[in-house]
């Protein structure tokens, strides 16, 4: 996933402002939904270890993140009027309604693993990105990579796994596969994300959109 343009670009700080500011906004609609998912799975959670990290997760998602996110809108001068007006992608919304859905109709077990991947995948990507600056280097995305790269991040990545594991130890043959559907199906969802942040993705039917009341096309 790191040889993505997207990502690579973001790596030597060349990537467009228009990119990094499309993504910005989709991700910040993917994180609320994200944290309704995890708050779903602490719900399901049987052991009272595995809710607290759950929920702790749910609130870094919609807290500190978001911190992350507003001040990359306050420094490229985002009004909130102007993110009202971009419309969420169709990847942002397959890939959360597909979190929701797992959430809500499947196991939690299956739903750990749908998860875990956008744990995993930011973190490797992070550490990837972080270890070929240069020192001193100036690159405009820093805090973005800083945010995935740092080691309390790597403790939640950790603690993720570990909970996916107990689950996965637990679980029947049956349900492993489950699992490993969901999470392949998410990884795949996380690579789309950037993808379509890169091709600054919107809605093929758009074009298609009624005339206004009154005028008729000649």
């Amino acid at each position: 996933m790191t040889v993505h343009p997207f990502n690579e670009e973001l790596a030597t700080g060349g990537l467009s402002r228009d990119r990094f500011k499309f993504y910005l906004v989709q991700d910040a609609r993917y994180l609320a939904e994200f944290a309704r998912a995890l708050a779903a799975a602490a719900a399901k959670a049987p052991e009272p270890s595995d809710v607290a990290f759950l929920a702790g997760a749910a609130r870094e998602a919609i807290v500190t993140e978001r911190e992350m996110h507003e001040s990359y809108f306050a420094l490229f001068e985002l009004s909130e009027a102007e993110l009202a007006a971009v419309e969420t992608s169709p990847t942002c919304l397959a890939y959360t309604s597909f979190l929701l859905a797992t959430a809500h109709t499947r196991s939690y077990e299956e739903l750990l693993a749908a998860l875990l991947p956008c744990f995993w995948v930011y973190q490797h990507v992070g550490a990837g990105i972080l270890a070929r600056q240069s020192p001193g280097a100036a690159n405009p995305y820093r805090a973005w990579i800083d945010t995935y790269a740092a080691e309390e991040f790597e403790a939640t990545v950790r603690e993720a796994r570990d909970t996916l594991d107990r689950a996965a130890d637990a679980a029947n043959e049956a349900t492993r596969e489950k699992m490993l559907a969901a999470f392949t199906r998410a990884c795949e969802y996380e690579w789309l994300f950037w993808d379509s942040a890169y091709r600054l993705e919107g809605w093929p039917t758009a074009l298609l959109a009624p005339a206004p009341p009154g005028r008729r096309d000649r």
